[in-house]
């Protein structure tokens, strides 16, 4: 079990990159720190790698504190954002590096015989001899995750190590990922901005703004149950429809349509409605195509994106996405009814809190 608590780190400017950050970890579980560059979730990771002091808290594994331990000492493993080779030695030459320096240090023939364990769990056998620049990106990133492997460590960390790739191999390689760390059962803190990687990959998410967790969650439950507006928003691709809504009790009114207060449903209620003004989260799978739809809207042009396609128009003077099935016969310039799925919508304060 990793166990973050209370975590600050202060810079010497004064900027503040982490606010009383809380967090356990369970063992085994890939968890991933996701969020827009500046929220501190590099900062998190190099704390817990020993690169950088925290000014106040601590980070136990296994209710042992590892801050003020040399990071040799913390039982770590760390692929880097450039995966950090050393281009004069060959694939196995870099893999069994860890195994034969340190006080720990094993012979030679030893450490290859364990290598060999990673380099078939990695699919790079048939690559061992070759240098780092003789390989592909994709072969470099998984020579990387098999040195971090061989010394066996309670916890991998890996820092956006998929940066580097083109999109159609960042998807085959963050599978193996996933695979090879729960073949291990290493415990791993995986760093990316992308929220597509982190719902594909991750057992619970940390998605983090200006220095906070704002919600620690599987998944699933950051996007069906997202607990403020920066998680919706953050969340979802594509994206989610935010409109202004007026309390006008028992409606809430748009400038183009109307809710009653009545077709909500009383156990989706977070807190009382008791301001003038609340906002409405609407993401664009949770439009209905209804003939007899209360809102109708012109369709100003259509993405296709495969099996389904997204719809774009103006509701309440901005531009709104909906998705639809791209089997459907919809153009630009059609006029079509729509209405709204009241079990999946989100109403959040000026605060950005969920209410409903």
């Amino acid at each position: 079990m990793i166990k973050i608590s209370n975590l600050n780190k202060v810079y010497d400017n004064g900027y503040e990159a982490l606010k009383s950050i809380n967090l356990d970890i369970k063992d085994g579980a890939l968890v991933t720190l996701l969020g827009p560059s500046g929220c501190g979730k590099s900062t998190i990771l190099n704390i817990i790698a020993g690169i950088l002091d925290p000014s106040a808290g601590d980070i136990s594994f296994d209710g042992d504190s590892i801050i003020g331990k040399h990071p040799k000492d913390r039982d770590i493993g760390m692929v880097f954002q450039n995966y950090a080779l050393y281009p004069h030695m060959s694939v196995l030459e870099n893999i069994i590096f860890p195994l034969t320096v340190g006080e720990k240090k094993i012979k030679k023939d030893e450490a290859i015989k364990i290598a060999q364990k990673y380099m078939d769990l990695t699919y790079i056998g048939d690559i061992k001899d070759k240098k780092p620049s003789q390989i592909s990106g994709g072969q470099q990133q998984r020579v990387a995750i098999a040195r971090a492997l061989i010394q066996n460590p309670k916890t991998l960390l890996l820092d956006e190590p998929l940066s580097n790739l083109d999109a159609r191999l960042r998807l085959s390689i963050r599978e193996e990922i996933r695979n090879i760390v729960k073949e291990v059962g290493v415990t791993t803190i995986f760093v990316t901005h992308d929220q597509e990687e982190a719902l594909s990959i991750s057992d619970y998410i940390a998605l983090m703004d200006e220095g906070v967790i704002q919600q620690y969650d599987i998944p699933q439950n950051l996007y069906l149950e997202p607990a403020n507006l920066f998680v919706a928003k953050f969340i979802g691709n594509p994206i989610i429809n935010i409109y202004e809504l007026e309390n006008a009790n028992p409606m809430l009114r748009t400038k183009d349509f109307s809710i009653g207060l009545d077709e909500l449903l009383s156990t989706r209620f977070k807190d009382d409605l008791k301001d003038k003004s609340y906002l409405l989260g609407i993401r664009p799978e949770h439009f209905i195509l209804d003939d007899n739809g209360r809102i109708k809207v012109e369709v100003s042009s259509i993405e296709m994106i495969g099996r389904y396609m997204i719809l774009h128009f103006d509701l309440n003077n901005q531009a709104s996405r909906m998705v639809v099935d791209s089997k459907l016969a919809i153009k630009p310039g059609d006029l079509i009814n729509i209405d709204l799925n009241y079990e999946a919508i989100y109403l959040f304060d000026q605060d950005g809190k969920r209410v409903y």
